[in-house]
């Protein structure tokens, strides 16, 4: 239940600068030429490099938790403030004057996505082990959905959970997993009926990571990085208190998450199209008349991402459930960015290829290499439109062989 008397909304951002004040120092403008060029859609982080900027974000997270700004609209029995989610929004725009550490993908799927799994579907015992310490970051969770035998559909899973007496035994292959380097908990889809209709066959588990039998693989990427991997299970032993939510019933429990990472997808590849536009105003010639038109095109998709985001929070400010502009922002997000993409190789030519040395050009492969792979990352755009087709507009399903 909410707060029946909230914080006066200036006072609570007043705080809530002082208080990031007192652990950071106010971000400076972005200026063009200055600093770090980067645009890389995918870090290419060593194994070092990625645990040493996870415990460098996991240190800010727990001293954010730990001074009341962390989980704002939880439930007090979890650590949080128990307040609207308008309060969320107001201080991550505080955060965002400041030079923090930039969460990566693996803090907003362990406290946006899987906390929230953990809450609806686990046991008071799973409960008060895993959500108050995923809030708080002080475990990092991973996705294990994605097959290589599945493609885009979850419910087609063939890594199979088998109970042996009182334990569970987990075999199979899972990829395109990010993080899995430094999770601490795997959230594993497995197949626990072969038998049975291949939505109602599935369970989910909550892996650790170092459970013997688990070994993680780096993908290669076009990009020279390694940000996702594969994870191969061979026969790992799970307490069934490991298993979260019921047996079979681990379709809805999938749902949980893959509805949560949908409504956190509607900001990607906003800040890249910004620099696409700066460095249209930084190219030291002027633009021809296809290339004005194809930043102007630009800069109007990116509005109108934001109107839709806008149109989220402010649905989930008032209480109420996103509708369709929650479904349609992940394909928002990646038009937003194979546009952007489109708008670097038409400005920069040459310069893409090859390093001329001049800032902010050849930084912009890291984007073009990257961007088409978040049109499989959180579910094709063919599922998004499947998505949108059935669900929002209330069209027939595809025919199913």
């Amino acid at each position: 239940m909410s707060k029946t008397t909230l914080p006066d909304m200036d006072t609570f951002v007043a705080e809530a600068r002082a208080w990031l004040a007192s652990v950071a120092t106010p971000r400076a403008t972005r200026a063009w030429g200055v600093g770090s060029d980067s645009v890389a859609v995918f870090e290419n982080w060593t194994a070092e490099q990625e645990h040493a900027e996870t415990d460098r974000i996991r240190a800010y997270e727990q001293a954010k938790f730990d001074a009341g700004w962390g989980a704002l609209d939880w439930p007090e029995e979890h650590g949080g403030q128990d307040l609207p989610v308008s309060y969320v929004l107001a201080f991550r725009r505080e955060e965002a004057a400041f030079d923090v550490p930039r969460r990566t993908e693996m803090f907003s799927v362990t406290q946006q996505l899987v906390a929230p799994a953990v809450a609806q579907w686990g046991t008071a015992e799973q409960r008060d082990r895993y959500v108050r310490a995923m809030l708080r970051a002080d475990l990092i969770a991973c996705q294990l959905f994605s097959e290589t035998e599945a493609g885009s559909d979850l419910a087609a899973v063939r890594t199979r959970a088998v109970q042996r007496d009182d334990r569970w035994v987990l075999t199979g292959h899972k990829v395109w997993t990010s993080g899995a380097r430094v999770a601490d908990i795997g959230v594993a889809v497995c197949r626990t009926d072969p038998g049975a209709p291949k939505h109602a066959g599935l369970t989910v588990f909550l892996v650790p990571m170092d459970s013997s039998g688990i070994t993680v693989r780096p993908v290669r990427q076009m990009t020279g990085g390694a940000s996702f991997n594969e994870v191969y299970l061979d026969e790992v032993e799970l307490p069934d208190d490991y298993r979260l939510g019921p047996v079979g019933k681990g379709w809805n429990v999938a749902l949980t998450v893959l509805s949560a990472e949908r409504l956190d997808s509607g900001n990607l590849g906003l800040p890249n199209a910004d620099r696409a536009v700066e460095l249209a105003r930084h190219l030291g010639r002027p633009l021809d008349a296809l290339e004005r038109d194809r930043v102007a095109d630009l800069v109007t998709r990116s509005y109108v991402q934001r109107l839709a985001g806008m149109r989220v929070a402010a649905a989930l400010g008032a209480g109420k459930e996103p509708g369709p502009e929650a479904s349609v922002g992940k394909l928002l997000a990646t038009d937003t960015m194979a546009r952007t993409s489109e708008v670097a190789r038409m400005l920069l030519g040459p310069e893409l290829t090859v390093d001329s040395g001049r800032w902010g050009t050849w930084a912009w492969t890291e984007h073009v290499l990257g961007a088409p792979g978040y049109r499989i990352a959180g579910g094709t755009d063919e599922i998004q439109h499947n998505i949108l087709a059935e669900r929002v507009l209330g069209l027939p399903k595809e025919p199913q062989a």
